[in-house]
């Protein structure tokens, strides 16, 4: 996918450009964009992930490959735009926090179950999705260590920490040994700039670092008693090391690393030798930086936006980047313990700040597993073919027809006009009930083990049934968003509006049921599809501006690191105002009557999670030997 504004190249040759790179799921995406965020080209180039035939838990990915995409991303976002590569002052990454595998000379080393493991090869990516280090997080999660506590009390399958053991578990010990391990925000910078520095926000939130005060940083204790003593003996350095020694650092977010692109990765990238790099985050905590400072109105042809907050106001917002997964990211100057849900993380983003994490492992997957499995299926992408709408559309028209139909029956019962008639969507589905954990629970549950339920079921499969599933899968969808959001309140959070990103947000209906059902505001980005990337171009404006406020010095003792990060944690507030485009907000809404269907709705969603975690004690102990 490429796009490009209708503005003249001429037009660009005295501004500065910064380039955000996104490595999602399925893509790579690379915006060029101005001082004021606007995407002047943007290009996606997808990527590759491979999938076991025999078990479902394997999601694979290649640095070389995503490299690859990154690489035509940014190249041709220069050719579209005519913009030069010397007006390019700032490149920000970020990426899914998958982990990547390298040997100790950069070079990727093959994560795939066989024999091939641990040997060269270019399948060097265990995706964040990959939930083959199951038994691994069981043995974490009994360790009863310290560092728990600063992942909600219970370390995910999806994390870093787990991963690794699951290697060293798996692994010939002489290939292990030769291994490196970056989350793959910190791998794209270390590509970039040949710099073994980390990122603060991928090291916190993925790979049990806890900076002190709060804790150790590594926690000895914890990786030799997980089974992971030669990192501890080695100092850490396979894991990025400690910082202040062995020249390691660890930067919060956008700090420049070390003198910028290597001669090789600008040449690959089309941009100069030397370009600042930003120290990386994680994709939805580069989500969160570029909708939480948006301003906004109530609609799109409003002028009178509301008023600017504050780095210490933005407490009060929750980012929720909904793509394959929804991550939902907020921050406060005060570590908050929020069970099931991961943090709080020290320095994530702005240096001195804790940020919580909740998350739904499966939220556009799941509509779109929901949908395809569907025995209409063939009928719905036939009718899509034909009359060249989108299938969700289709489904969306198809609900407001049999939502008309139900008011006209009901009116008719009733000796009424239909105008008088209250008939909304929940009541079409009001007797079908969904349970969204197909992939486990991220949040707040923090439970892998928590399945997908459905109740209502009829031998009714055609279109219509399958518009009815997919609405239940909306609102299950929002009633999981409700109850992470009141597990952050009930501990501290005060959340005043939920800023989303992602490809779901072009979804109106589900933007409406968020508001609804969690009752607040729900705040739409300029560009659904951009936020993130702009996100990351932020933090390529942010590093350019600290290299050049610092005279362009390389940052490399720890100590100056941190001075530097906190002198400068306003500028990276105001960059994100300066540059976040404003936003639509849509408040709470619905009938009376909506609003008691999607209460009991509420009521029978949390009855669900007791009831199955009941049943599968209960055939625990039926089936214990």
């Amino acid at each position: 996918m490429q796009s490009v504004s209708n503005e003249s190249p001429d037009s660009h040759l005295h501004e500065k450009y910064y380039i955000g790179v996104d490595v999602g799921t399925g893509s790579a995406r690379a915006a060029l964009v101005n001082h004021t965020g606007k995407i002047v080209a943007t290009r996606s180039e997808p990527t590759k992930t491979f999938r076991s035939a025999t078990d479902s838990n394997i999601f694979e990915q290649s640095t070389p490959d995503i490299w690859r995409a990154i690489s035509i991303c940014t190249q041709d976002v220069l050719k579209q735009s005519g913009v030069k590569p010397n007006q390019v002052k700032g490149l920000g990454f970020d990426a899914t926090c998958s982990l990547a595998v390298s040997d100790l000379q950069g070079e990727p080393i093959t994560v795939t179950v066989g024999n091939e493991l641990g040997k060269p090869g270019d399948r060097n990516v265990i995706l964040w999705a990959d939930h083959r280090a199951h038994a691994e997080a069981q043995l974490i999660n009994s360790s009863g260590s310290d560092v728990l506590k600063y992942v909600g009390g219970t370390m995910s399958l999806e994390m870093e920490i787990p991963k690794t053991l699951w290697l060293k578990n798996n692994m010939p010990p002489e290939r292990f040994s030769q291994c490196q391990f970056f989350d793959l925000p910190d791998f794209l910078t270390y590509k970039a700039t040949s710099n073994h520095s980390r990122s603060s926000c991928s090291l916190v939130c993925k790979c049990s670092y806890v900076p002190p005060p709060a804790g150790k940083g590594w926690d000895d204790e914890f990786l030799t008693k997980i089974g992971l003593k030669e990192l501890v003996d080695e100092g850490f350095l396979r894991l990025g090391g400690f910082p202040g020694k062995d020249g390691s650092a660890i930067m919060t977010a956008g700090l420049p690393v070390a003198k910028g692109l290597t001669k090789k990765a600008a040449d690959e990238l089309g941009l100069l030798e030397g370009t600042p790099v930003g120290s990386a985050v994680i994709d939805a905590y580069a989500g969160w930086i570029g909708t939480v400072a948006a301003r906004y109105t109530t609609r799109r042809d409003a002028k009178e936006l509301s008023a600017p907050v504050s780095l210490s106001d933005s407490r009060h917002r929750l980012a929720a980047v909904a793509g394959t997964s929804t991550c939902h990211v907020i921050h406060n100057p005060d570590g908050i313990f929020v069970p099931g849900v991961w943090g709080p993380y020290k320095n994530a983003v702005f240096p001195g700040w804790w940020m919580n994490e909740g998350g739904q492992s499966s939220t556009g997957q799941l509509i779109d597993f929901v949908i395809t499995n569907h025995p209409a299926y063939p009928e719905l992408v036939e009718i899509s073919r034909k009359t060249g709408k989108n299938i969700h559309v289709i489904l969306e028209q198809r609900l407001v027809e049999l939502q008309r139909e139900a008011a006209e029956k009901k009116a008719a019962r009733l000796g009424k006009k239909v105008e008088e008639i209250d008939f909304g969507l929940t009541e079409l589905t009001k007797d079908l009930h969904f349970y969204p954990d197909l992939h486990g629970n991220r949040s707040p549950l923090a439970d892998p083990e928590m399945r997908g339920s459905i109740v209502g079921l009829t031998l009714d499969n055609s279109l219509n049934d399958l518009a009815l599933k997919f609405n239940v899968a909306l609102e299950a969808i929002a009633l999981q968003t409700r109850h992470i959001v009141d597990e952050m309140n009930a501990r501290g959070y005060d959340i005043k509006g939920i800023f989303m990103s992602g490809k779901q947000t072009a979804n109106l209906a589900l933007m409406n049921l968020f508001a609804n059902v969690c009752k607040i505001p729900v705040i739409l980005p300029h560009s659904y599809s951009a936020a993130v990337v702009i996100g990351s171009a932020m933090l390529g404006r942010y590093a350019a501006e600290v290299h050049e406020q610092i005279g362009g010095k390389v940052l490399f003792m720890q100590e100056e690191i941190e001075r530097v990060s906190e002198e400068n944690k306003e500028r990276l507030w105001d960059i994100m105002v300066e540059m976040t485009q404003p936003g639509i907000q849509i408040v709470p809404g619905g009938t009376d009557r909506e609003k008691r269907l999607l209460e009991a709705k509420y009521k029978i969603f949390r009855e669900a999670i007791v009831i199955q975690r009941r049943w599968r004690t209960e055939m625990a102990e039926a089936s214990s030997d």
